[in-house]
């Protein structure tokens, strides 16, 4: 049986632009009242080839300075988000979104310089967020206990949404948007989708037939 909440919970990782569009969408939609709650996917841990039959292979229990920059950058992220959490709420959606556009906006790497400079765009108390960024074995149980929470529901992509009601889906996120009405009329259409009766599993477009444009 699917497990309830009282809100949105919407899975993400730094790594992937279109989980970047979608926190985009849902912060805004979140500025004009509905509940959504951050969570956290590896696209490394759900990629590695060490995990094709069973999960064997966690980015929790690797070292912050081994493996690709790919890996250790989505690490960082993950562990300094959590870190970021620790201040409440808002903190957490603030330098979500700085360090999303920090990335893939500004096209930063995700290194501990721009991991700093977001804390800092975010207004957060940078002692405390460094002090919560050293208990290292705390964040990792964070992050763990996403990634398990995560496989119990069969994200395999992000944005993953979670709706209250427990339907959950992943996004392909193409087109980014700030704009309130918009925002609105796309989380209407998308949520409809995902609760129809039609049972809609796959949307993709044909390849020689791009998107209509006004």
């Amino acid at each position: 049986m699917p497990r309830m909440t009282r809100v949105t919970e919407l899975y993400f990782d730094f790594l992937c632009p279109y989980a970047w569009r979608g926190v985009e969408l849902a912060a805004v939609l979140k500025d004009e009242g509905e509940a959504f709650t951050l969570r956290h996917y590896s696209l490394v841990e759900g990629n590695h080839e060490g995990n094709a039959k069973e999960l064997t292979w966690r980015v929790t229990e690797q070292p912050l300075n081994e493996g690709s920059a790919y890996q250790q950058g989505s690490l960082r992220a993950f562990l300094a988000s959590h870190a970021a959490a620790r201040q409440g709420e808002a903190a957490h959606w603030e330098f979500t979104l700085a360090l999303f556009r920090a990335h893939h906006e500004r096209k930063e790497p995700l290194t501990d310089g721009t991991i700093h400079a977001a804390a800092q765009e975010a207004g957060l108390n940078l002692d405390a967020f460094a002090q919560a960024l050293a208990d290292e074995a705390t964040r990792r149980a964070d992050l763990r206990a996403d990634l398990d929470a995560a496989r119990e529901v069969g994200v395999f992509g992000t944005p993953t949404f979670v709706l209250p009601t427990g339907e959950a889906a992943y996004y392909r996120f193409e087109t980014l948007t700030r704009e309130p009405a918009q925002a609105r009329e796309w989380w209407t259409l998308y949520r409809t989708v995902l609760t129809s009766e039609a049972g809609i599993g796959t949307i993709k477009r044909a390849k020689n037939r791009p998107p209509h444009r006004a």
